[in-house]
């Protein structure tokens, strides 16, 4: 055991002494924690994998149903009015054509609930759908045409004829800003922290750095299009969603429909992405109306362009960052504000400050965001909304700041690494960032980065080195719950609310089941992905596996109660309490005594069962009222400029993490990655283009909006420290979103120390980086 392991080890014991209730949800110990086991981290493959490579694995634009429909959207082309005329005819009678759905005809659709209005919200604004003639958005759905074929109701959709009574609109950033500025808020909470006097501590300061940092609207593209197949029995409403959020769908919907949530099934039991976007949006709404107006199924899947008409993305950001610092580097002001542009129909502010919250110590704090609002689509999650292109402006100012005093920039963040979270003074639950940097430059090799741009040379090229924090928080939202079921040859069913976007949910949690119960990962079965199933658990804010954990820790206490209750008299467990055993080789132990063990066989047959179901409630998560909770890490970068041409090109990519235990090496190691390539991405190729003078979103295809392909991707090398927080259960924290937070920052700080142009407006493409 290593020097920093055995101090974790300690911190953690004295952090159970100080608060035992805080040391997991509800005060029950988790014992994975403290024990560990060999399927804790190992690299299992997928338990899905196989389905999925074989082209098995049903996604919802691919259940047939007896005689479904297909549906098609006609989208509106300007951003702010009313239909003056609506003309169908021609539509309704082109081949295959089952009908045209307007808002003439539409069935009455209560208002939906807009996301964080309500606990199972999640619709994206809280506009009605198809109830009346008003346009707020350029790319509204304003007719959907159903018919036999999907090229059928494709064609029939352009024989649909629109006529508009344009309105003012806002469809610019100048036009909105003229109009006014509003405070913003995120989750309920005020984007505001004021600690100290910054602006006069800044203008004090002998060393600062004062800049503007902007970022563009970006758009979701999942591989998978968003879709559902929809069907009604009666009164009873049954989806196949592309969702992260079948539980808050199900009740969503049946709001919509004035039916009962019970009378909702939404299943979703394999999506090909979702980051955010595959939430509520009008397509499920009106695919679900177009079904009980026909009375057939009906399938709609959005094309990639109806996805930046309908789904919402990233809003646009425009950041200042200010850093006085004193002559030993310390910062004594640190202030980061802005602006973000949002529908005057959602809620949904970009928290980009939500980095410069927790990452470093300051003598006084200047954070807030405000919001502005135009006639857009509605704006939503996209992955580590706020801490995405919050750690963009912070982390390069941090950079500009350590050149203008000859530090270090690794060496300036450790002299302000915090002891204490610096705007709320919470503990810190687990904190390992200075180790995460020292790991990764050792591995990259960030001695031999040269100090000033321009220092290195091959060919044509320059070439640079830089490197950025990533962070994001931990969450663990409520409504957690999970059934398990034991059978008496060992073999465990878990079912669960939950999704699988890719993520490894069912593997990983097929592993800590395992190994909690002490059984073979063959005999425990995941299954997941419907309403039906105990919990609302949302597969966003990186908080899944924390929620489902917690999940299973509490039906796990249930079920170890029941056997010891239903049939541990007379075993060597008799008098045991359920926080005194353990899973071991298919039966329960004594915890440290393996001799005292009755198998799960035996157990049951004590209670006359052949299996037992329990279901747990998982605590509320008071965890991170008592702590300050973060996964952190260090991104370096090695980027070249093309001294002739500008051409950025990122030639290596490392991640060092410090986010708990590593549950699933494999896994972790793609979501790293992933993450990581969608912040090259963000760093020098993506932007949603709208016209400012209509609204509409000029680039809606991969042809026009450039995510990186596999030539654009260089090596890319994670490492994580792997040392478990003592206050999340099975000691790990999120990973899914922390890849893409502080990935824009290092390569743009490595364009720079190759080539000696600063960008700070996203994405650094060559022309900007020719200046």
């Amino acid at each position: 055991m290593s020097i920093l392991q055995k101090g974790v080890q300690a911190a953690m014991q004295k952090a159970v002494e100080m608060a035992p209730d805080a040391f997991i949800p509800g005060g029950i110990p988790d014992p994975l924690i403290a024990e560990g086991h060999a399927l804790i981290g190992a690299p299992v493959s997928r338990v899905d994998g196989a389905v999925k490579v074989r082209g098995a694995a049903p996604f919802a634009a691919e259940f047939a149903l007896d005689g479904m429909a297909y549906a098609a959207l006609v989208y509106s082309t300007i951003a702010r009015g009313r239909i003056a005329t609506l003309d169908t005819a021609a539509a309704e009678a082109a081949p295959g054509v089952a009908l045209v759905m307007t808002y003439r005809n539409a069935p009455r659709i209560k208002p939906v609930p807009m996301i964080f209005t309500q606990p199972k919200a999640a619709h994206g604004d809280d506009l009605p759908v198809f109830q009346d003639d008003a346009i707020h958005w350029n790319g509204q759905p304003v007719a959907l045409v159903l018919a036999e074929t999907q090229e059928q109701a494709e064609y029939a959709k352009s024989l649909v004829r629109v006529t508009y009574h344009e309105e003012p609109a806002t469809t610019s950033v100048a036009a909105a800003k003229a109009r006014g500025i509003e405070a913003a808020a995120f989750m309920g909470e005020p984007l505001d922290v004021r600690i100290g006097d910054a602006e006069a501590a800044l203008a004090a300061s002998p060393h600062r750095v004062d800049a503007a940092y902007g970022t563009p609207r970006l758009n979701h593209n999942a591989i998978e299009l968003h879709a559902v197949t929809v069907a009604w029995d009666g009164e009873e409403l049954r989806l196949h969603d592309a969702s992260q959020a079948v539980a808050h769908t199900a009740w969503s919907l049946a709001q919509a429909f004035g039916i009962e949530e019970k009378q909702v099934r939404v299943t979703s039991p394999f999506v090909g992405g979702g980051f955010g976007g595959k939430l509520l949006w009008q397509h499920q709404v009106l695919a679900a109306a177009a079904s009980k107006l026909a009375g057939r199924p009906v399938r709609l899947m959005l094309s990639r362009e109806g996805v930046y008409r309908v789904a919402g993305g990233r809003t646009l950001t425009e950041q200042r960052v200010a850093i006085g610092a004193a002559d030993d580097g310390r910062f004594t002001a640190l202030v980061h504000t802005g602006m973000v542009a949002m529908s005057p129909h959602n809620g949904l502010a970009e928290p980009f400050i939500m980095p410069a919250k927790s990452l470093y110590s300051a003598g006084s704090f200047k954070l807030s965001v405000e919001a502005v609002r135009m006639n857009m689509l509605a704006n939503t999650f996209m992955r580590a909304p706020g801490e995405a292109v919050g750690s963009f402006a912070l982390e390069c100012a941090v950079d500009e700041l350590a050149e203008r005093m000859g530090i270090d920039p690794i060496e300036l963040r450790r002299r302000n690494e915090p002891d204490q979270d610096p705007t709320t003074g919470a503990p810190f639950s687990s904190r390992h960032l200075v180790e995460a940097y020292r790991m990764g430059a050792e591995r990259f090799g960030w001695a031999q980065r040269q100090a000033r741009p321009r220092m290195r040379r091959e060919g044509e090229w320059w070439i640079g080195m830089g490197c950025a924090t990533a962070t994001y928080p931990y969450y663990r939202m409520g409504g957690g719950a999970a059934r398990i079921t034991l059978k008496r040859e060992a073999r465990v069913r878990v079912e669960v609310a939950a999704h699988e976007m890719g993520m490894g949910t069912a593997t990983v949690q097929a592993q800590l089941v395992a190994a909690r119960l002490g059984v073979p990962l063959e005999n425990v079965t995941v299954t997941y992905g419907d309403s039906a199933m105990p919990g609302t658990i949302l597969a966003g804010g990186s908080q899944q596996t924390a929620a489902i954990g917690a999940s299973v820790i509490a039906a796990l206490r249930a079920l170890f109660t029941d056997l010891l209750r239903l049939g541990g008299h007379g075993t060597p467990l008799d008098g045991l309490h359920f926080d005194e055993v353990r899973g071991l080789e298919g039966g329960l132990c004594k915890a440290g005594d393996g001799l005292r063990r009755a198998s799960y066989a035996e157990l049951l047959a004590r209670a006359g069962r052949d299996e037992l179901q329990v279901e747990g409630q998982a605590a509320p998560p008071l965890e991170a009222r008592h702590w300050s909770m973060h996964s952190t890490g260090a991104i370096f970068c090695e980027a070249r400029v093309n001294a002739v041409t500008g051409e950025p090109r990122v030639t290596r990519l490392l991640g060092s993490f410090d986010c708990g235990r590593i549950l699933n090496a494999k896994t972790a190691a793609s979501q790293f990655r992933g993450g990581m390539i969608m912040g090259l991405g963000m760093a020098l190729m993506e932007k949603t283009l709208s016209d400012p003078r209509n609204g509409r979103v000029m680039n809606p295809s991969l042809w026009d909006y450039h995510v990186p392909s596999h030539l654009d991707v260089p090596p890319i090398e994670v490492l994580w420290t792997d040392l478990p927080d003592p206050h999340a259960p099975a000691g790990a924290r999120g990973i899914g979103e922390i890849g893409i937070t502080g990935t824009a920052a290092a390569v743009v700080n490595a364009l720079y120390n190759a080539c000696g142009t600063r960008v700070r407006d996203l994405p650094a493409t060559l022309d900007k980086l020719l200046g």
